[in-house]
């Protein structure tokens, strides 16, 4: 399985977008939990990719399986 490389934040993203427009806002819930996963991944102690259904797959290396959809994070394994 390969890992999935994160991409450095752009404007292009919503996040991005409004730290550019100075916003004080805090990050929605969404935002910090991919900020997490992308911590583990960088770390060493997960790996991510993407389905044909378009969710990421996380496999930690624990051998915790997760699907992560737009809404949701179902455990599969």
């Amino acid at each position: 399985m390969r890992a999935m490389a994160r991409s450095p934040e752009s404007s292009t993203d919503a996040t991005g977008q409004t730290r550019a427009a100075g916003s004080r806002r805090a990050p929605d819930a969404k935002s910090l939990v991919m900020a997490s996963i992308g911590e583990l991944v960088d770390d060493g102690k997960a790996e991510w990719n993407r389905t044909a259904t378009g969710e990421i797959e996380l496999r930690l290396l624990t051998g915790e399986v997760f699907l992560v959809g737009e809404v949701s994070v179902i455990r599969v394994a």
